[in-house]
């Protein structure tokens, strides 16, 4: 039996209905240069496309993906 990926599904979260959600991404630093719209854009999480899904079977064994 395969272990769990801990780093991955410490960053993703499975829906009841099983969708893949994630945080967007460079939310770190010299977000000042950005829009505002794109600042309110990042805050909010993105579901993960079916391509990635895929890849996540194999990480996280034991989660409904």
């Amino acid at each position: 039996m395969n272990k769990t990926h801990k780093s991955v599904s410490k960053r993703i979260k499975v829906t009841k209905n099983g969708k893949i959600m994630m945080r967007a991404g460079g939310q770190g630093h010299f977000n000042s240069r950005e829009s505002s719209k794109t600042t309110l854009n990042k805050r909010r999480d993105t579901q993960m496309s079916d391509a990635m899904r895929r890849n996540l079977k194999a990480l996280l064994p034991n989660h409904r993906v």
